[in-house]
């Protein structure tokens, strides 16, 4: 079996989700979008029970799931998903000095996700997720 399409392109595949992220959340490069992504990220992570968060990250980009998945502690006890406005002071808690998150960077990421991530796999993996974690991404289910 050749190794599969989305290893041999990973590094394009996560090249084109950074642009995606930039352009959603209307920042000027990848470089100020990487702090939120990461942010938004383990912001959502944080509140899912680990055979749930594991199950997002399979439907996500080899590079991506590594980030979903980078330095987790899952010693820690899952947290509330909390206000809008919580979330979003977590997600910019991240190198707060460096991180441009505007207000809508769930809603961009989540944007920048359904461009890059097989529809079919993203709904199967969203339709195991809580109702918090599916409304965290604004997800709303077909049917």
């Amino acid at each position: 079996m050749p190794m599969p399409f989305e290893y041999q392109n990973a590094s394009r595949q996560f090249e084109q989700f950074m642009i995606d992220a930039r352009d959603c959340a209307g920042l000027a490069t990848t470089n100020m979008s990487w702090n939120m992504v990461i942010g938004v990220l383990h912001t959502f992570r944080s509140r899912l029970p680990v055979e749930q968060a594991l199950a997002f990250a399979d439907a996500l980009p080899p590079v991506l799931r590594a980030l979903f998945v980078e330095h987790w502690d899952v010693s820690q006890p899952v947290r509330s998903f909390g206000t809008p406005e919580e979330l979003l002071d977590e997600v910019r808690s991240v190198r707060r000095q460096h991180n441009f998150a505007p207000p809508h960077a769930i809603r961009a990421v989540a944007e920048a996700l359904r461009k890059n991530v097989d529809p079919e796999v993203h709904q199967r993996a969203m339709s195991k997720l809580a109702p918090a974690a599916q409304a965290y991404w604004g997800y709303q289910p077909s049917c």
